[in-house]
């Protein structure tokens, strides 16, 4: 982030702590596509991604004046996000956990074969790149919260490691260690089951019949199609020291990122109208 925005946030934030809706309105929205590609990675479907980005929204505005801009702002609202989404339980994968041993016999399985063709007239390298999204995203399921955080945070953030240490509260060597393992172990699963590897048994072409049949993908409601890519500015401001990747992560690391949907726009300017927001400002609980 340049100077000139850095000045132009600080002056947003102490407009919001003194009562300021519309400076606190732009605050939220600058950070909410951020929040929901976060909870995207570390949840692994759109639907609780929505409803986790709105909850951490809220924890943001109502922690704002506690905010002493020792930090930038953007990796305070990371630090909030990470460590909500860390204790997160409301989400599908807390009640159907994964492991990559559960993802693994499910690629060997080979139940795919006998599947017929279920895609119900939609274009099937549409169906297939659908799953890819979903899947990378599932696949994130695999490792448990925290190294979910490094992996997302080094891989597809690019986050540098004085930085993710900042936010992860460990220190930039702890947390290099940490991200070398994790990326060991996951291009380990990539490089014999994911396709997008080059040499991973699994197909996305394939496998998108069995994805239907198992309710995984619905042709009718194709959601990350649905979604409108952003730029990849939503990358923390750490460009000159951006974390470097292994052939592997790119798999990770070209994904794209997402912007909210109008619906969650709107949900911002709902709130900031409604009775809840109303208590939450008198309570002077973070916004005067």
């Amino acid at each position: 982030m340049s100077d000139r925005n850095q000045k132009e946030t600080s002056v947003l934030i102490d407009r919001a702590v003194e009562g300021d809706r519309e400076a606190l309105e732009a605050l939220l929205t600058q950070v909410q596509d951020m929040i929901f590609n976060l909870s995207l990675r570390m949840l692994g479907t759109v639907p609780d991604a929505e409803d986790a980005s709105q909850e951490i929204l809220i924890k943001v505005m109502t922690h704002l004046s506690s905010f002493r801009k020792e930090s930038s702002f953007t990796t305070w609202v990371f630090r909030i996000a990470v460590n909500y989404l860390k204790d997160y339980r409301k989400n599908m994968f807390s009640h159907h956990p994964l492991s990559f041993e559960i993802y693994e016999e499910d690629i060997a399985s080979g139940r795919e074969k006998d599947i017929p063709d279920l895609s119900q007239g939609v274009d099937r390298t549409v169906l297939a790149e659908e799953l890819k999204m979903s899947c990378t995203n599932v696949m994130l399921q695999c490792l448990d919260r925290e190294s979910r955080c490094i992996y997302i945070l080094g891989t597809m953030f690019r986050a540098d490691s004085r930085m993710a240490g900042e936010i992860l509260g460990m220190t930039p060597e702890a947390y290099r260690k940490r991200l070398s393992r994790i990326r060991e172990r996951m291009g380990t699963f990539l490089s014999e089951y994911c396709g997008l590897s080059g040499t991973g048994i699994c197909s996305c072409k394939k496998r998108t019949d069995y994805a239907i049949a198992t309710h995984r993908l619905h042709p009718e409601q194709l959601e990350y199609k649905a979604l409108e890519h952003t730029e990849r500015d939503i990358m923390l401001e750490c460009k000159e020291a951006m974390e470097k990747v292994d052939d592997l992560s790119l798999i990770f690391a070209n994904m794209p990122f997402y912007r909210t949907s109008s619906k969650a726009s709107e949900w911002i300017k709902r709130f900031l109208k409604s009775e809840e927001f109303k208590i939450i400002a008198e309570a002077g609980e973070g916004c005067g």
